[in-house]
């Protein structure tokens, strides 16, 4: 069997007129050719997903969240530097306790900035 794929203004448009009640759901059901079930879930999300319409501060909390991830990505490098750094002091500072730096740091991988 073929399911049939309803757009989301077509969904919003049943839900209005359910929300209205001024025809049950069999009448719309049968109006629209789609199941009265299927007009009970799709009234179930529209007023499930209401309250966010309320919402003033919707846009702003995805940028903030946006952030927050930026934010860890820039932090985990910033971690991996630190590490890559204390191993190379502590390497120096091995390699200076014996007296024996000529053969440089070990290669971290990327080109030292000055």
């Amino acid at each position: 069997m073929i399911r049939k794929h309803y757009s989301p203004a077509f969904k919003a448009g049943v839900v209005q007129e359910a929300l209205a009640g001024e025809r049950t759901l069999a009448q719309l059901a049968a109006q629209y050719g789609v199941h009265p079930n299927l007009i009970t879930k799709w009234k179930r999300a529209a007023l499930h997903a209401m309250p966010s319409a309320f919402t003033e501060n919707a846009p702003l909390e995805a940028q903030i969240e946006a952030l927050k991830a930026e934010h860890e990505r820039e932090q985990e490098a910033l971690y991996a530097e630190i590490g890559r750094l204390t191993t190379q002091v502590h390497w120096l500072q091995k390699k200076i306790a014996t007296g024996g730096a000529s053969s440089g740091p070990p290669y971290s991988g990327r080109a030292h900035k000055q």
